[in-house]
């Protein structure tokens, strides 16, 4: 049953804020390439004991969806696509000789874009070389993100040949007239069939990406479909809201801002989708997933093992998340890194056997401790600021100014205070990056560049 909540000014005022999704700490926009010097020693020396993680970052789409923000491009013809295809096999061999020992990959993701881009062959043979590059470890989750409108049945029996064992589908929404002012048209018939043809051919997990706030959305038509999503059952269910960033994203340019919704209206979008996941029985995960409760991220954020990093949220506990393709970001001990995002940069490089590193950013004690107030915030909508400073080597009472700075949130009802102790009550976990915010000490006074709250 759908209950409308009313916001109040004050929590209006907060979801208007632009605020980084916080899927790392410090953030991307921190990320510096003065830094990248240093980073290529921070490949080597991985442990032999750590588990890696791998991104693999496809910049190609055979449709341009007018709401996407991601890094990627339309391919008029193969010839390109076949062509970024090989290098990316040199880098992933190069990226592989410069890593110090390690104990395998647990985890590969392929991203985009559409990874369904690239020709079915070309998948499985970059799929098996990264397996017998960086060694496959048995259990391993091999997952990609594929535009169900894109689908060919020859590509879904490549992710049962390659061992793909989990797809995230971008449906973002089963109304025909929203999917038309997006350019995303992809009847319920279609992404049936390909669910269907997944299972078939033994993969195991499936991720639905839902969207609200996109031109011509309503509280109905949000609620409709993800009552219509849960009836496929997949395993796990994403809500993100549109942002709309036309200055960074021309094609953006294609949806009017009259078509959208406004702050109130958005809030309204996600509470409908919300009703309608809880009332299918998915649990709530973090800021915007959903899991069967017997799904591994149901379970991860039962027991306090949540994560999360540049895929969102996740159950993987690799130390070592290495970058695979323009654009790419990669996580180490040392700090993070991104590889160069033009793809004629990035293959240059690689030519020249040289990683594609085109930024970096070294982890200060400071960092590492407020990513871990952030990310179990994020994770648990709890977190005990005194206890984690402690562990970091830091008195409990070094980041009292970010805890007082919590009193006029906790006002607003986005939090609660305990001493040291902060709490995100259930009704204010959509504006749970307020309350992270208060600990990025990177944050500039002015933001534009990251989406709103809401």
């Amino acid at each position: 049953m759908m209950t409308q909540t009313v916001l109040s000014s004050v929590q209006r005022a907060h979801a208007e804020r632009n605020l980084p999704r916080y899927t790392s700490y410090p953030t991307a926009v921190a990320f510096d390439a003065a830094q990248v010097t240093q980073a290529p020693d921070w490949f080597a020396k991985t442990r032999s004991e750590d588990h890696l993680s791998v991104y693999v970052h496809v910049p190609f789409c055979r449709r341009l969806c007018w709401y996407c923000g991601c890094h990627t491009s339309i391919a008029h013809t193969y010839e390109r696509v076949g062509t970024y295809a090989d290098v990316l096999a040199r880098e992933i061999d190069l990226t592989a000789r410069r890593l110090g020992e390690h104990d395998g990959l647990a985890h590969l993701h392929f991203g985009g874009g559409s990874p369904n881009a690239l020709s079915p062959s070309d998948f499985k043979r970059l799929v098996a070389q990264l397996k017998t590059a960086f060694r496959v470890r048995p259990g391993a989750e091999i997952a990609a993100e594929l535009d169900p409108g894109m689908l060919s049945d020859t590509f879904v029996d490549a992710t049962g040949e390659a061992g793909v064992t989990r797809v995230s589908l971008g449906v973002q929404t089963f109304d025909p007239t929203v999917q038309a002012l997006v350019n995303r048209v992809q009847p319920f018939e279609q992404v049936a069939a390909a669910v269907e043809r997944l299972r078939a051919v033994g993969v195991g997990g499936l991720n639905f990406d839902l969207m609200y706030g996109l031109p011509g959305q309503t509280v109905e038509n949000v609620y409709a479909s993800a009552k219509t999503a849960v009836a496929l059952r997949p395993d796990r269910i994403a809500v993100f809201g549109y942002a709309h960033v036309p200055w960074m994203k021309k094609h953006q340019t294609m949806i009017q801002e009259t078509d959208l919704a406004d702050i109130d209206g958005r809030w309204a979008q996600a509470d409908a989708a919300d009703a309608a996941l809880t009332e299918a029985g998915y649990v709530r995960i973090g800021l915007d997933h959903y899991a069967l409760p017997d799904d591994s991220l149901s379970r991860a954020a039962a027991e306090g093992r949540l994560r999360r990093n540049f895929q969102g949220y996740t159950d993987d506990p690799a130390p070592v998340l290495v970058p695979i393709g323009p654009s790419s970001i990669g996580q180490f001990r040392e700090g993070f890194v991104q590889n160069l995002t033009p793809t004629d940069a990035w293959a240059a490089r690689i030519a020249r056997d040289e990683l594609p590193l085109g930024r970096a950013l070294a982890f200060s004690d400071e960092d590492r401790l407020r990513a871990a107030v952030i990310e179990r915030l994020m994770c648990d909508m709890t977190v005990d600021v005194a206890a984690i400073c402690e562990a970091h080597g830091f008195s409990t009472d070094h980041l009292a100014g970010s805890l007082a700075s919590l009193a006029a949130i906790e006002v607003a009802g986005l939090c609660v205070l305990d001493g040291a102790v902060v709490t995100i009550p259930e009704d204010a976990r959509r504006l749970m990056r307020v309350v992270a915010a208060a600990f990025d000490d990177r944050l500039p006074a002015t933001v534009t560049r990251h989406a709103k709250a809401v």
